[in-house]
């Protein structure tokens, strides 16, 4: 929909008369809250909780803060352009739904309620795999709507091959591949309440429904529940992971590999030589490594190093459209969004993540407009300045 914002936000002056009495929220921090008393102390700090001292989510946030914009006046912007390309496919919107796991501890209809809010949109949805419900189920309540699977690499390499076997299976048009999560992190919150929901079998539907895992099990995963919760505490993670551990995605799917969890240049080279086919700049929200730098401080160096090459995206601290602004002119293709949806999940389902989605989308566009700028492939660092 062109001009995305002005529709949206004139949808809700529309009811100035006669105000909705269920009406959702808009402003972030109310997401947060409403969420907050909805949610038991184990499930809500499993999502707004990070690793240790919570000194990552606190530079991802302050990393937004430190750049500014400096709008640009008399661009004619009567017409703007959201879309953007990334591999090949054109896309509405720059905004992705990240890769999050174990969603049923938010609400009953967990991942599917997502996917189905993406369908909705247009919004491309990333499924994790460690999501209650199978990749196979989100597939299908999706349709014909945009979708990448997101891949924890196994211990037992027959299950990661298996994994990328059925995603592309099911109509997944991309593989990304997380690599800073090959081992749960010291996550204070999560251990004072002693929550890890994937040993009560929540966050295991890949794994209880892949033939490669379930061949290693004695009884079905129905039969004996535990048994199948300890195998995946087994081997969930691969610690042992190097650079030439890439050709055996190669070897097994065809789809193109993106690699989440980029934050030094480096690696960011490194991705460029084993050929994979874009890089996801992330701290994991803040999850895995207390006092690491914040994602957005990371961007632009690792977008220089990468020099168009290969397409490279970005997640952690994005709260408003102008976060999503700053991120894509200093230049991410597009950007994923976690702790909102979760937030507008445990409000209202498919319709609370929707609503997240939508106005974050409209902030973008009235952003945009505002700042003089038209089109999203048009955004570069001419419109920021960095204040020290």
């Amino acid at each position: 929909m062109p001009n995305f914002g002005n529709h949206v936000q004139f949808d809700v002056y529309k009811t100035m008369a006669h105000p909705d009495p269920d009406r959702l929220p808009v402003v972030y921090e109310e997401w947060e809250s409403r969420a907050r008393e909805v949610l038991q102390d184990g499930p809500f700090y499993y999502v707004a909780g990070g690793a240790g001292g919570e000194r990552t989510m606190k530079a991802n946030l302050q990393a937004f803060d430190r750049w500014k914009i400096v709008p640009r006046m008399l661009q004619n912007v009567e017409e703007r352009d959201l879309s953007i390309e990334i591999l090949g496919q054109t896309f509405a919107y720059p905004v992705f739904h990240a890769p999050i796991g174990v969603q049923s501890i938010i609400h009953p209809a967990g991942e599917l309620a997502s996917a189905q809010a993406c369908a909705a949109l247009g919004v491309p949805y990333i499924a994790s795999s460690a999501s209650t419900h199978s990749m196979e189920d989100i597939a299908r309540t999706m349709g014909d709507a945009p979708r990448w699977f997101q891949l924890y690499w196994s211990k037992n390499p027959d299950i990661a091959a298996s994994f990328l076997q059925r995603a592309e299976a099911s109509g997944y048009s991309a593989i990304v591949v997380t690599l800073d999560t090959p081992m749960m992190a010291w996550r204070e919150f999560d251990l004072k309440n002693v929550y890890l929901p994937f040993l009560i079998g929540e966050g295991i539907g890949n794994y209880v429904t892949d033939p490669a895992f379930c061949a290693n099990l004695p009884k079905s995963p129905q039969e004996d529940p535990t048994a199948a919760i300890a195998y995946w505490a087994q081997i969930f993670g691969n610690m042992s992971l190097t650079w030439q551990d890439i050709s055996f995605l190669r070897e097994h799917t065809k789809l193109p590999i993106l690699l989440k969890g980029i934050l030094h240049p480096d690696d960011a080279r490194r991705a460029l030589d084993h050929g994979v086919d874009g890089i996801i700049v992330s701290n994991h929200g803040g999850r895995q490594v207390d006092g690491a730098i914040g994602a957005l401080d990371a961007l632009p160096v690792i977008c220089d190093t990468v020099s168009d090459r290969i397409p490279v995206l970005m997640d952690s601290g994005i709260r408003r459209g102008s976060d999503l602004v700053k991120a894509i002119a200093l230049g991410a293709k597009a950007t994923l969004i976690g702790r909102p949806c979760m937030y507008g999940l445990a409000v209202a389902g498919e319709r609370g993540v929707k609503t997240v989605l939508q106005h974050l989308i409209a902030d973008v566009d009235i952003t945009m407009a505002l700042s003089g700028q038209r089109a999203v492939r048009d955004l570069n660092r001419a419109l920021l300045v960095e204040s020290k």
